[in-house]
């Protein structure tokens, strides 16, 4: 495992972390034993950062990696998610009321007294515009309820305006292969202004492990069934946004380009790697097999020139024109 510096938080994470919304729910059934079995493996490659909300599991995610701490002594950093638990999910419920009330709850829920890092959970647009939001934020930084916040968005021009704030330390955005766009002008800018980036949804929903096909069949309780066209939130969050049969296609394309031994996950992980501005990509993992499988994305060489030019050929003519300007 290799690590990178989370912005101006003087934190080193490793460039592979992880994800827990599928430990959580939305992802079909999976037991906490299992669940806690594949955190175990991640810290055993060296994973340090573990990324996770309020809303995983109603605090289900938050509780495990509880138990993840109190079984293990390596220095392990937990972010979490504060936000979508309201009804209705509206600007106005970013106040400073309810997360003072969200914070205790994820406090309790990781037996801790402050929170590692706080993050907005793809709150409305305007909540962007509110400067009295992030005051609230630096107001429970000032009282030890959170070293340090930052924001997830869906939208690049939302990451561009939650970086005027000057205590926002990360963006946790989605970047992999079908969503390419943050790269062309987030990404420098969060880099001039010393921003942690966190690629989210790396492997767009599994489709990047290579995994998934046609006839693959999804639970009831998994977003990648119920969300397809944005029933339950953005759209963008299901497979990148991008039509199922479509980015079944690209991804043959792309498994053309693996080098022998290398996994499709493995290689679309890298790809994330090979911009600096990323600090890490957190993919998730319901088992021990999965996490060991994108762990070895860290110890990849870089990709050619060749194989990055070809991946973006593949982007620009399948993928671009669904999504490009969406998000």
């Amino acid at each position: 495992m290799r690590y990178r510096a989370l912005g101006r938080t003087g934190w080193q994470v490793s460039e592979v972390s992880f994800g827990s919304w599928a430990i959580g729910g939305a992802w079909g059934q999976v037991s906490d034993e299992e669940s806690l079995a594949a955190l175990h493996q991640a810290v055993d490659c060296g994973v340090n950062f573990i990324d996770t909300a309020d809303v995983y599991g109603d605090g289900r995610s938050e509780r495990l990696l509880a138990r993840l701490r109190s079984e293990r002594r390596d220095p392990i950093m937990i972010a979490t998610k504060a936000g979508r638990r309201l009804s209705p999910h509206t600007a106005d419920g970013y106040n400073a009321r309810n997360l003072a009330a969200f914070v205790e709850d994820s406090l309790r829920n990781l037996a801790t007294d402050c929170l590692d890092l706080l993050q907005l959970h793809c709150p409305p647009t305007d909540v962007y515009y509110r400067p009295e939001v992030f005051g609230a934020l630096d107001d429970l930084a000032t009282a030890g309820k959170i070293h340090f916040y930052g924001v997830s968005v869906e939208r690049v021009e939302e990451a561009l305006k939650a970086i005027e704030f000057p205590n926002v330390r990360t963006v946790q955005i989605i970047y992999n292969c079908f969503r390419q766009r943050p790269a062309e002008l987030f990404f420098p800018e969060a880099q001039r202004r010393g921003v942690g980036v966190l690629a989210r949804v790396p492997l767009a929903s599994g489709l990047l492990s290579g995994k998934l096909s046609r006839d693959s069949q999804f639970a009831a309780d998994d977003h990648r069934n119920f969300n397809r066209h944005g029933e339950a939130f953005d759209v963008g969050e299901t497979f990148s946004g991008v039509d199922y049969p479509v980015a079944l296609d690209a991804v043959e394309e792309m498994r053309r380009l693996l080098p022998a031994g290398v996994g499709m996950a493995a290689l679309s992980l890298r790809w994330i790697l090979m911009d600096e501005a990323v600090s890490c990509a957190i993919p998730g993992g319901k088992r021990p097999s999965q996490v060991v499988e994108n762990c070895a994305a860290a110890d990849l060489p870089p990709l050619t020139a060749e194989t990055m030019a070809a991946i973006r050929g593949i982007y620009n003519a399948k993928i671009r024109p669904l999504v490009h300007q969406r998000w």
